[in-house]
Order: structure tokens, then sequence, then C-alpha cells
């Protein structure tokens, strides 16, 4: 008896539990406002609230820098950069899959399709890749192309760099 009560305890706990640790699956961009349901400015406890605590810390980057996979050991997810504490940028890693635009466009799609759904924009050589530039009040969104198609996105704050 005592045992079942344990294990109904336990199923209860797990239940409780968030769904799922890390990105969404297939997030969502808001120009100017959020990437994957996180915003700008957003604190630790924010991040790990919404994203869990299933991240890697890289250790070459310029700023401290939390990697989230969508699957364990694979690189396609999204990241989230700090300065003094606060999110001051999020971004995809390898083109995750469902990653879309409100509207489109979707990562994948021809990077044409950014242009024809928000205009022409200042583009940014990084070697090997370019960025297209939406300018925000606060923020920057930026559009990466790889083979001129949209590899991956990313909300920032002023002053941090395009390219990565």
């Amino acid at each position: 008896m005592r045992a079942a009560l344990v294990a109904a305890a336990a199923l209860a706990l797990l239940g409780a539990a968030p769904a799922a640790a890390g990105p969404p699956p297939a997030g969502l961009l808001v120009p100017g406002r959020s990437l994957g349901g996180l915003e700008l400015g957003a604190t630790e406890a924010q991040v790990e609230r919404r994203w869990g605590r299933a991240y890697g810390v890289c250790p070459r980057c310029a700023r401290r820098t939390w990697y989230f996979n969508l699957y364990a050991f694979q690189p396609r997810g999204a990241a989230v950069e700090w300065r003094d504490g606060r999110v001051s940028a999020i971004f995809t890693v390898y083109q995750p899959l469902g990653w879309r635009t409100r509207g489109g466009p979707a990562l994948g799609d021809s990077i044409g399709a950014v242009t024809t759904r928000f205009g022409a924009l200042q583009r940014i050589e990084c070697g090997g890749y370019y960025a297209l530039l939406l300018p925000g009040n606060r923020s920057l969104t930026v559009f990466y192309a790889l083979g001129e198609r949209l590899w991956a996105f990313a909300l920032q704050a002023s002053g941090v760099p395009v390219c990565r």
C-alpha cells in the first residue's frame, strides 16, 4: 500500500513538471519583440522557467552564452547571450526546423521571402554568410542567410555584434 502511494505521488510530481525543457520545437519570431517566447532583458530565472536548465555554456564565446539543443548531441536549437545578467541576444542555431515569423517566412525558405515580407533591408557580410537587419525601437531583428536560404534568426539589443 505504501509503495503504491509513493508511486502515485511520484507520478503526480512528474505530471506537474514542464512538458519539455529547452527551446520550443517550432519557435516563433515576433520581430522587435520575442524569439521562441523569450524577450530581450529577461533574467536567468525567466529563461530557465521558459526553456529549462538543460543548456550548455559556451566556453569560447566573447559574452556568456547558453546553448539549448532541441535534441541531445545535435547542434540544432537556440541560444541566449547575456549582458549584465539580462538577455542581450536570442538566436537560433543550425536552422531548427519549424521556426518562423508570424505571417512567414520560416527558416529554410528562400531569403527572398524575407525582403518580400519586410522590404529592402540593410545587408552585412559576415564571411561565408550574410545578415539582413530589421531595426526596431530598442532592438534589432536579424535574418541570417546561407546559400540564399534563411538559415537563422536573431533578436538582439543595440550594440551586440551581428556576425556570430
